[in-house]
């Protein structure tokens, strides 16, 4: 039975769909919402609706208290993948967000539930390796000039947060939120045999060497590997149009 569809605070249709054929399904990054996912509705094609998925303590979850653990996280985001998902779908996560989507995918995997038919890592290093120096960043010993600076880069703050102290509160108790969360993440050991296409920047200061064959270990089935102009966020144009570089779309 198709799970009944859902439209709340949780899972967000920017552009619903209902005679879609595929869901392409966003997980956030760390200190993000929903927000940098939404111009992407209308570049895909009529068979496929975004929905993505937004963690508690941000936007229309601004009531709920922020997850304590990864753990918490993790099963969060699981059940509201689930409660999505009512046809084939494509799961999608960027940094943090990529580790979350592979544990999201591989907690559906092991417990026989509807498994995406693509599972999309976009600039994170393989879990498999566990939290390392090169994957704390931003770090909760930055200070709040240093995560003002990050948040700037990536888009995160409007000129009306800029503008309001309250706002900019809630936004630093945000990013540290997420970030306890990530640095409470230890690699499951956990293995794939869902395709896997992996995304990142060629100048991202985050991702280790050899990041295919990292990679590879956890990929029981396909595994491809495409690096892409930029950092972290890639090019501002990459980012616009990045699910035009998503094989399975």
């Amino acid at each position: 039975m198709a799970a009944q569809r859902v439209q709340d605070t949780t899972v967000i249709r920017p552009l619903p769909r209902p005679a879609a054929t595929r869901s392409f399904v966003c997980l956030g990054f760390c200190g993000g919402g929903t927000g940098a996912y939404r111009p992407w509705a209308s570049l895909l094609d009529e068979r496929t609706e975004l929905t993505l998925i937004c963690y508690p303590g941000r936007e229309g979850r601004f009531a709920e208290n922020f997850a304590r653990s990864w753990e918490e996280l993790a099963e969060d985001a699981t059940a509201a993948v689930l409660s999505a998902v009512d046809r084939p779908y494509v799961l999608f996560g960027h940094s943090m967000g990529g580790w979350m989507a592979f544990d999201v995918a591989t907690r559906i995997e092991r417990r026989g539930g509807p498994v995406p038919e693509s599972l999309v890592v976009s600039s994170c290093n393989a879990p498999n390796r566990g939290l390392t120096e090169r994957d704390r960043f931003p770090s909760l010993d930055d200070t709040d000039e240093a995560l003002l600076r990050w948040m700037r880069t990536i888009g995160l703050l409007p000129d009306y947060v800029r503008s309001d102290p309250d706002l900019m509160d809630m936004a630093f108790d945000l990013m540290r939120a997420d970030i306890r969360v990530r640095d409470s993440y230890r690699s499951p050991g956990a293995e794939t045999r869902i395709p896997v296409q992996v995304l990142y920047g060629r100048d991202d200061e985050v991702i280790e060497p050899g990041v295919a064959e990292q990679w590879s270990q956890v990929c029981r089935g396909p595994c491809r590997v495409d690096p892409l102009p930029g950092g972290h966020f890639y090019t501002p144009d990459v980012w616009g149009a990045l699910p035009a570089h998503i094989d399975a779309l």
